[in-house]
């Protein structure tokens, strides 16, 4: 008789936790009760060219980003991570592009990205990902797509699996020689979209993070509070993206995404939705 696998109390609620921190991130309400406005309101104080610019240069940070963390990173997997030392960095980041306002926030958008970039390599390897393995370097830049909604994931309920499946169709259509260079050459088109996928994804937060940097308040104390915001949202992102790749590889992948479903579709039901609102 075949024994059917099942998730001890123990991962079953670490899996849940998981759940709510990849469908429910947080990063405009977190930012909302630092400045105490509606990130909507703040967004209004970005210049127009805002946009463009940020559009321009994130794949190049992206890029930039990958070229200085991961690849020289330390791949033994299963060491803690040190959370707290990357936060401290990216409020020494922050601090100092706050002195000089929002044409400072480009210029620092290539460190604090760094910063977050080996944030989340370092949580990844904690939870015993490889990071010499090209396909666990692509998980860390997940998480950067993971980490921002847009509207059109709204319209569509696209969850964390949905974000998954898309920028593994992207990959899919990379041939497997390309793979072989790394992912620091993208020569193939099929590449560049993904990247350009994910840095459209990691752009909503950035602008975010952007637009409360606009509100006149604390100054460079500012910049370094938004910045440590804008990694602990990454890195709690982080933590439950490799988590679920954790149980993944333990229980098998059908088996997590089944559980990691009815999460949702219990989030979902009319009893749960009464419970939430009162």
């Amino acid at each position: 008789m075949t024994e059917i696998l099942q998730l001890t109390p123990e991962d079953a609620e670490a899996l849940r936790v998981a759940h709510q921190r990849l469908e429910h991130p947080s990063m405009a309400a977190r930012l909302t009760n630092f400045v105490g406005l509606p990130i909507e309101r703040s967004l209004k104080l970005l210049p127009k060219t805002w946009h463009e610019n940020l559009r321009q240069g994130m794949n190049h940070t992206l890029l930039t980003a990958l070229e200085s963390v991961i690849s020289p990173f330390d791949s033994q997997p299963g060491i803690p991570a040190q959370e707290r030392y990357h936060k401290l960095l990216a409020a020494t980041s922050g601090a100092l592009g706050g002195f000089f306002g929002l044409p400072a926030v480009i210029a620092e958008l290539p460190m604090s990205t760094i910063i977050t970039l080996r944030a989340i390599a370092d949580i990844a390897r904690s939870e015993g990902e490889d990071l010499s393995d090209l396909h666990t370097r692509l998980a860390c830049l997940e998480v950067l797509a993971l980490g921002g909604r847009t509207e059109e994931d709204d319209a569509a309920e696209a969850g964390y699996y949905g974000v998954r499946i898309v920028l593994a169709l992207h990959l899919s259509r990379v041939p497997e020689k390309v793979l072989e260079k790394g992912i620091l050459q993208p020569s193939h088109p099929a590449m560049v979209v993904l990247i350009a996928a994910i840095a459209a994804r990691f752009g909503v937060v950035v602008t975010e993070k952007a637009a409360v940097q606009m509100v006149p308040i604390l100054g460079a104390l500012s910049g370094a509070l938004v910045n440590v915001i804008f990694i602990q949202h990454f890195q709690d992102i982080a933590r439950a993206h490799f988590l679920v790749r954790r149980l993944e590889r333990k229980y098998g992948p059908e088996l997590i995404r089944r559980e990691y479903e009815n999460y949702s579709r219990a989030e979902r039901s009319p009893v749960s939705r009464s419970i939430n609102v009162n």
